[in-house]
């Protein structure tokens, strides 16, 4: 990986449980004939819990998640084109 640059980003404390959760969905796309069309959700409460997020933190982090999730479609639907 000598040929990938790192960069490294901070994470606000407030966030940090959504991108966990965000991270640990990784391999969870939904995909349709153009490509990635969302995150599954029906994964989200067993991923959640797996790493330890309590039902009122998942609640919490939710938003923050889909946001996440609606940058990361935006990223790869301008990586396609």
């Amino acid at each position: 990986m000598d040929d990938i640059e790192v960069e490294e980003v901070e994470v606000w404390p407030d966030v940090w449980p959504a991108f966990c959760l965000f991270e640990a969905l990784g391999t969870q796309w939904r995909l349709g004939p153009g490509g990635p069309s969302g995150l599954d959700y029906t994964a989200i409460p067993d991923t959640a819990k797996m790493i330890g997020l309590k039902r009122r933190e998942l609640a919490e982090a939710f938003h923050d998640l889909r946001v996440m999730e609606n940058e990361a479609l935006a990223v790869m639907a301008e990586a396609a084109e």
